[in-house]
């Protein structure tokens, strides 16, 4: 979705510094995405990228490394989810419903047991998205699920050093409200509208100063914000649930230019040839519980496989915790059963999330150069009996099942929700 120099720009961007030792993984199913399954393979890492990967006949371990013996595991890429809500991000506030400058990056808890319970279900790549009752909520932040202290030790990075994240926006019946939001479909396009066009006046203004200080328009952080999402470096993820919301939102792509992902998208089988045409991406939910919202109540478990046949890019995500991280993988299976291609369902938790994020280049697939954001599953991927077992970011593991400590996070009791235990011995009756 980048631009391609920026997005090659992003291959040269190292991962955190990883142990010196080579790993070789032996013996495991690989399933690559990118290429056909290896019935029995070997993935090695360097410095916390892929090294190489094969057929264990033509992939040597190299001297020295720590071999892992996956005999009878399958082994994959990390999984990409393409809107979370983990880390307990906060967007932007009753003000107003326009409010492009506020960045979530600023507000994200990256010590919140979410995090690892995501790590338990083998994501090792986020989009975490404000919440979606605003026409525009805030910048989004695109983490790799290390483990980390500070959002500093999670974000990913553009080459010119800016936060890595994308422009939340919404419709349909989240953002209508009392004024100043809007209270029909047909007012919020027009606020967003209006927004856009303030912004194309503003670059113009810029540009007609040609870098003299004298003429420069005053400093507008929403608008540089909006500016960045008119140039193609910041790409909209739009909530989205009935046709006509979706049709909207194509609309304004077309009149603005923008680069835009479809979230949710619950009706977007009834435009699927129209999505396929604008060339825009959809991110696609699974909800199978009820409850829910109104607006979603059409929404097809064929939506996938529907959109997969008409030659659009499908990811799946998870909303966490509207879908729990840790159950992920039953997205792409139940994506199956319902009709799409086991590749395409694979992929859609993996490879098509990167490319929704731009990150193509490093992560959702098993290939030499990229990241080593690994997943180790005790069975087949799409199997409801399947465990994660491991899960490795940049060549560090981040998650063992086979840890007292990790398995909390999988399976769930004290601390699993929130990750520390109260210190009581020294509380008095009455606190202020």
């Amino acid at each position: 979705m980048l631009l391609p120099a920026l997005a090659s720009a992003l291959l040269a961007v190292a991962p955190a510094p990883v142990e010196d030792a080579p790993h070789a993984f032996v013996g495991a199913r690989l399933i690559p995405v990118s290429g056909p399954e290896i019935p029995d393979g070997t993935l090695v890492v360097r410095d916390g990228r892929i090294e190489a990967v094969g057929a264990r006949a033509d992939v040597a371990v190299p001297e020295g490394a720590v071999v892992h013996d996956l005999s009878g595991k399958v082994l994959m890429p990390g999984l990409v989810c393409t809107h979370s809500h983990i880390a307990e991000p906060w967007g932007a506030d009753s003000s107003a419903p326009i409010q492009p400058s506020v960045r979530n990056y600023d507000g994200l808890n990256v010590r919140a047991a979410s995090v690892q319970r995501a790590q338990a279900g083998g994501v090792t790549v986020a989009n975490v998205m404000p919440g979606s009752g605003h026409l525009m909520s805030g910048q989004t932040t695109y983490i790799k699920l290390r483990d980390g202290d500070t959002v500093d030790e999670l974000a990913l990075r553009f080459p010119d050093g800016r936060v890595m994240g994308g422009m939340k926006m919404a419709n349909g019946t989240n953002s209508q409200r009392d004024p100043p939001f809007p209270g029909t479909r047909s007012k919020s396009a027009a606020l967003v509208r209006e927004a856009f066009v303030e912004a194309q006046e503003y670059r113009a203004k810029i540009a007609r100063a040609d870098g003299d200080p004298e003429k420069m328009p005053e400093r507008d952080l929403g608008l540089e914000a909006l500016v960045e999402v008119l140039d193609g470096r910041r790409v909209v993820h739009h909530h989205t649930h009935r046709h006509d919301d979706i049709a909207t939102v194509l609309r304004l792509a077309e009149e603005f230019g923008f680069e835009v992902v479809l979230q949710h998208a619950s009706e977007a089988y009834r435009l699927a040839d129209e999505i396929a045409a604008a060339d825009v991406p959809c991110s696609v939910i699974l909800v199978d519980a009820p409850g829910g919202k109104l607006e979603a109540v059409d929404m097809a478990w064929e939506n996938a496989a529907i959109l997969e046949r008409a030659g659009v890019r499908v990811a799946f995500h998870t909303d966490d915790p509207i879908i729990d991280s840790r159950l992920f993988l039953r997205c792409a299976a139940l994506g199956v059963r319902a009709g799409m291609s086991r590749q395409g369902a694979l992929a859609a938790v993996t490879l098509a999330g990167a490319e929704m994020l731009g990150l193509e280049e490093r992560v959702g697939s098993l290939e030499p150069g990229k990241d080593a954001d690994l997943v180790v599953l005790s069975g087949d991927p799409l199997s409801v009996y399947s465990l994660v077992e491991q899960t490795w970011v940049d060549g560090v593991r981040v998650f063992d099942l086979s840890d007292p400590d990790d398995r909390r996070y999988a399976y769930g009791g004290e601390g699993a929700s929130h990750g520390m235990t109260a210190q009581l011995c020294c509380f008095e009756e009455t606190t202020r």
